[in-house]
């Protein structure tokens, strides 16, 4: 069950790890839709409920997840160690630094990275 957390005054709403993977537009459009009823500013998703295309950026599939949250101005989270997927594409890591440069979308590697990148 996703629950919402107040870190430093911003609304976050975070999915656990054991929950559905997140596969494409769809499942990004359901999570945009509970984020924003529950008033979140940032939905914060598991690097775990990620499938393998997502970081193939070739497939697309983190491309049309990233900006469905950017058409509906909710932040987005991947939260989590991502390092095994960083170290095997150039292409990732580049798209994770400019990701991580803006103020839509964050790679984090705990909650604790998410706490500090949030205050204000």
């Amino acid at each position: 069950m996703n629950t919402l957390q107040d870190i430093h005054g911003t609304t976050v709403m975070v999915c656990p790890p054991d929950g559905p993977p997140l596969l494409g537009e769809r499942d990004a459009t359901d999570l945009i839709g509970e984020g924003s009823y529950n008033g979140a500013a940032w939905v914060a998703v598991p690097a775990e409920r990620l499938t393998e295309d997502f970081f193939r950026l070739s497939t697309r599939v983190a491309g049309d997840i990233v900006q469905k949250f950017a058409q509906y101005r909710l932040g987005l989270v991947v939260l989590g160690d991502i390092s095994g997927h960083l170290e095997a594409s150039s292409a990732l890591r580049d798209f994770v630094r400019e990701c991580n440069r803006g103020t839509q979308v964050w790679f984090v590697p705990d909650p604790e990275a998410l706490a500090a990148r949030l205050t204000p």
